[in-house]
């Protein structure tokens, strides 16, 4: 990967953890403020709530690790032990947003709201999960890279001592 597009994905990375700031600090008390004022029920509104704050700490675990995936690719290290971990944190934030997507599916489902909009939050949690197995078979294919990164360290080993 070239020093230009890593430096354009952290770019991409760096605004996108600075707009989910944003919205933690300043949106999510306006919508606190919007549901309130709607009338929503409190524990409904607490639920709505904690499941977006949540959701955007899942985004943010995501983009965390992706920079440290980045790092590594930048040191020449990412087929190393060291990534699964980041990959594992990725594929269990990713997993836990399509619950908690499927979880506001379930908060939003008695009440007024219609019920296309309740199956397409449903359909959303579905692609979500869909691309947390799309992580666990990247995991799989890393695992694969780095049986065969450390075999080839071993032949060159060998080759080394032959020569």
């Amino acid at each position: 990967m070239g020093k230009l597009t890593v430096l354009a994905l952290r770019i991409v990375l760096a605004l996108l953890l600075a707009g989910s700031l944003f919205i933690q600090v300043w949106m999510v008390p306006l919508i606190s403020t919007d549901l309130a004022e709607a009338g929503a029920p409190t524990v409904m509104r607490i639920l709505f709530l904690v499941i977006v704050v949540l959701g955007i700490v899942t985004v943010q675990v995501t983009m965390v690790c992706v920079w440290r995936l980045l790092t590594m690719v930048r040191r020449g290290t990412v087929f190393s032990h060291g990534a699964f971990r980041y990959v594992d944190i990725i594929f269990g934030a990713v997993a836990a947003a399509a619950v908690l997507m499927f979880g506001l599916a379930v908060l939003l489902a008695p009440g007024g709201i219609a019920p296309g909009i309740v199956l397409l939050i449903c359909g959303a949690s579905l692609l979500i999960a869909g691309m947390a197995l799309i992580v666990l078979v990247l995991r799989k294919l890393l695992a694969q890279a780095v049986a065969r990164d450390v075999e080839a360290k071993h032949l060159r080993t060998e080759l080394d001592e032959v020569i």
